[in-house]
């Protein structure tokens, strides 16, 4: 088992419109591609907001056959348009980190 940590820069001009668009269809397309999502935060680091949360994959493979598939998603593809033409660029800089426990965790904070 392996997590993926993503942080998503977000705007406070249109973070509710972020928000709607992760909530309402993100999560739900997600799912339809296979997505475990554990916990979802916001957040604030270095004088921006943030938008970070968890996935839970069996492994590498399963996460990059996955987002590869998500991505290409017509409806994912759809809704990216029409919220950046409303909105604008609803997401700044990605980072995306990949997180294997220790031997040594408490594994019960992270439940997959």
């Amino acid at each position: 088992m392996i997590h993926q940590l993503r942080i998503y820069e977000i705007f406070e001009r249109n973070k509710g419109a972020f928000h709607a668009r992760f909530r309402d269809h993100a999560m739900r397309i997600m799912a339809r591609h296979g997505f475990q999502i554990v916990a979802m935060w916001e957040t604030a680091s270095a004088g921006r907001t943030e938008f970070a949360y968890i996935l839970a994959w069996p492994d590498n493979e399963t996460r990059t056959a996955h987002w590869t598939t998500f991505l290409a998603d017509p409806e994912w593809i759809e809704i990216k348009r029409v919220t950046s033409i409303e909105y604008g660029n609803l997401v700044g800089i990605v980072e995306d980190r990949i997180m294997t426990l220790t031997d040594y965790s408490p594994t019960g904070a992270i439940s997959a």
